[in-house]
């Protein structure tokens, strides 16, 4: 059985019940109660207000691999799928191709490492730091846990997992970045070492599994060096390093349909790391994935009348916490004529005048959910 293959064909089964954009450390917590006996979940540390940073510990093979998620606390594809990771294995343990994975690889995870910036949905910790750039002065005690965990450990993977904007396309064509790979960069000349390129090699395998889901909507993010960033520095330090990049798939704000091919990327790397088969590849597969490139808006109304101007009107929706949900928010980006990049969501105005509500003008930053349209109400948040 490949395993990949299973995962994709009983995901609904073992899918864990959380959903939405926003996820705090008191949704993820019950989750982790809930797991089985195979699971040995560890309280590892504690951020600075003092929440409990967990891991979870499943297999007990030779080769260690690190993953953690939730670095930036509004980012939480990549949690999701851990908890849809950890069920599967949990419901197929006894599947002779699982039982290889586990007994030859322990996994062991950090599903939340910034609950404090999970809990008010920001990018930063409390403290306002990105701990992404917290690698080497190590300022934040989530940093401090996270450092702490990687030479107690010692693995022989990292996988440092995010979600990116919806403003990235793979290449050039019209192809959101669904999901982006990057094995950063260990100095400032980009070397490839035997360590930088194992880590290549199994993008590319994931990529090949990918494409056969998503054909051109795989990017490769940029390998500029920053050895404050932690992919980056545990790169430096000679362990494959590979980061992932939850996207927008076509109508999927909440990342439902990202998570399941997320989730299934992980699976497809489990499995080539224990059958080595990603050794096999080849780096140069590795640089033909296209680039991430900016050339996304949420929404782009072509051919607008502005002030007596025919303009294209690009909107990006900002992400807000109401209720206890991830509100989107449609605000003007830019204004320009011809604008030459794409819209997730495009309209044809055909020169139809464009104003707000109360028949102003629209400027850039504004924030609307309906305007006029030659006079007539368009939503632009249900688009």
């Amino acid at each position: 059985m490949n395993i990949a293959d299973s995962f994709l064909q009983n995901y609904h089964s073992f899918k864990a019940d959380v959903s939405g954009r926003f996820l705090s450390y008191k949704e993820l917590s019950p989750q982790l109660k809930k797991l089985g006996a195979e699971f040995r979940v560890t309280e590892i540390g504690r951020s600075f207000l003092n929440v409990p940073i967990e891991s979870v510990k499943i297999g007990s093979g030779p080769v260690k691999i690190l993953a953690w998620s939730q670095m930036h606390g509004n980012e939480t594809t990549t949690t999701k799928g851990l908890l849809d990771l950890l069920n599967f294995f949990s419901q197929f343990k006894d599947e002779k191709e699982v039982q290889q994975v586990l007994n030859d690889i322990t996994l062991l995870i950090i599903p939340m490492l910034n609950p404090d910036g999970a809990a008010r949905y920001t990018r930063e910790n409390v403290n306002k730091t990105d701990l992404n750039r917290d690698a080497c002065d190590l300022h934040e005690p989530e940093s401090r846990v996270l450092r702490t965990c990687f030479k107690n450990f010692q693995p022989d993977f990292c996988f440092n997992l995010h979600d990116q904007r919806t403003i990235f396309g793979a290449g050039k064509e019209r192809n959101p970045a669904s999901l982006s790979f990057l094995a950063p960069s260990m100095d400032e000349e980009r070397t490839l070492t035997e360590v930088r390129e194992n880590a290549m090699k199994l993008i590319v395998a994931m990529n090949k599994a990918l494409q056969g889901l998503i054909p051109g909507q795989v990017g490769r993010f940029d390998d500029s060096f920053n050895i404050n960033c932690t992919g980056d520095y545990f790169q430096a330090q000679h362990v494959p390093t590979i980061l992932f990049e939850c996207g927008h798939f076509p109508g999927d704000y909440q990342r439902e349909k990202t998570r399941e091919l997320f989730t299934y990327s992980l699976v497809v790397a489990l499995q080539a790391i224990q059958s080595k088969q990603y050794l096999k590849e080849a780096v140069d597969d590795y640089f033909a994935i296209p680039e991430n490139s900016k050339s996304f808006y949420d929404v782009i109304l072509r051919n607008v009348v502005v002030k007596g101007q025919e303009l294209d009107i690009a909107f990006q929706f900002k992400e807000i916490i109401r209720a206890g949900e991830i509100d989107f928010l449609p605000q003007v980006q830019t204004m320009a004529p011809r604008l030459s990049v794409f819209g997730h969501q495009e309209i044809d105005a055909k020169g139809g005048v464009v104003k707000n509500l109360d028949k102003e003008e629209l400027s850039e930053n504004d924030i609307v959910e309906v305007i006029l349209l030659n006079n007539e109400k368009l939503s632009i948040k249900t688009l």
